[in-house]
């Protein structure tokens, strides 16, 4: 953080950051944060413009990469991550895409967990690849197959935990220390619970990745990214957005900002309403099997408790059938809304082998444990004996 309240924020508490952190107010004396909606910035004199431009001056440039709100929110997630500094970016995969693409190069090698979201498999494993950059897809949980995995050229780890859809929990400690045994780079997709229930940075992590779409909106409304770390690393990542331009709008970090002020509120309200949720499901006859860290017979419950606050609000079920029984079930329901995103205060339901990892060979799908049978569902904040009811509708289609 680099604002006018820095000294009195030093040693706050997470809620107070989420809505003071990276404030600088204007002669104006605005309360709420402004939009600065311009592509460009007057400057002075010839010699100011000179000297801005050549890094010789702190101070706006041009919005693709110098914009007081996107500055905000960047200041405001490094303050909550305890990172020393971010990148906003366009999208949770320009996040991913701006950070593999200013840290790695041709010849390097990143090691990556199976079953990530799909998309960052297709990134990762086609087009990354495409440059030289060679990637092995390990399953998360194996902490042994990542180490027989790393090769002398192998750069970055990279994975999500709680992972997508799976809820599976990696030990970052365990991972942290791998990677420094190796001299690379570990870095966290901390989608699934942001900083609010986990903070990789402290557990050891390099890098976290956000896809702030997700819980840092919490009402659907915007697409955006961010990347937090190190001021080193992300200056590498901010010369990247700066030449590439994968930008975060300035009206997209100002919605940004009003979501993080309520992040905690929200993910404690989406934890206690998943769990609730979760444990139903276990007692249905038309479920399989659930997968969410909250329940104490998931295998990673211990270390979730242990490295999380909470359990997040995203969870997965297997319906007993095949992917006609699933697409049954979700056609039933009345109030859950069918779109593959998340995060949301309206709760979402998805076929994710149909879907989010659609474009993933039947062999991937397999190795990730994604059946044709998985329901993935965000809940969101509606009252959770509404969400059953509404399930309920579903399992009477296959019953």
């Amino acid at each position: 953080m680099t604002d006018q309240f820095d000294d009195a924020l030093e040693g706050v508490n997470l809620d107070t950051l989420a809505i003071r952190a990276g404030i600088a107010r204007t002669a104006e004396g605005e309360h709420s944060e402004p939009i600065f909606a311009t592509s460009s910035y007057v400057f002075s004199s010839a010699a100011e413009a000179a000297a801005r431009f050549g890094g010789e001056q702190d101070g706006n440039v041009y919005s693709r990469y110098t914009n007081p709100t996107v500055r905000t929110f960047e200041q405001r997630i490094a303050a909550l991550e305890g990172g020393e500094a971010a990148v906003g970016t366009s999208s949770g995969m320009a996040a991913i895409l701006s950070t593999a693409m200013a840290l790695l190069k041709a010849g390097d090698h990143v090691v990556c967990s199976r079953d990530v979201f799909g998309t960052t498999t297709n990134l990762f494993g086609k087009y990354l690849a495409k440059f030289g950059v060679d990637v092995s897809f390990v399953p998360l949980l194996d902490i042994a197959a990542w180490e027989r995995a790393i090769t002398p050229q192998t750069a970055m780890l990279f994975m999500e935990t709680p992972s997508n859809p799976l809820c599976e929990v990696a030990d970052l400690g365990a991972f942290s220390a791998l990677a420094r045994d190796h001299d690379c780079l570990l870095v966290v997709d901390n989608c699934f619970c942001t900083p609010a229930l986990q903070r990789p940075l402290s557990l050891g992590a390099d890098i976290v990745v956000h896809s702030a779409t997700k819980y840092l909106d919490g009402q659907g409304r915007c697409v955006g990214g961010a990347v937090v770390g190190s001021a080193e690393h992300m200056a590498e990542v901010e010369t990247f957005l700066r030449t590439c331009g994968p930008t975060m709008s300035a009206f997209n970090a100002w919605v940004f900002l009003k979501g993080l002020e309520t992040l905690r509120l929200r993910m404690e309200a989406h934890s206690r309403s998943a769990l609730e949720l979760a444990r139903w499901l276990v007692e249905q006859p038309a479920v399989e099997r659930v997968y969410y860290a909250g329940l104490e017979s998931h295998p990673g419950h211990a270390l979730a408790k242990k490295q999380q606050s909470g359990f997040g609000g995203v969870l997965s079920f297997e319906v007993k059938g095949g992917q006609e029984q699933a697409w049954q079930v979700i056609d039933g329901t009345r109030i859950m809304s069918l779109t593959a995103n998340l995060g949301d205060t309206k709760t979402t339901i998805v076929h994710p082998a149909t879907t989010t990892h659609g474009r993933l060979s039947d062999e991937q799908r397999a190795q990730a444990g994604i059946g044709r049978n998985l329901i993935r569902v965000s809940v969101g904040l509606e009252h959770v004996e509404d969400l059953k009811t509404d399930l309920q509708r579903g399992f009477a289609a296959i019953a």
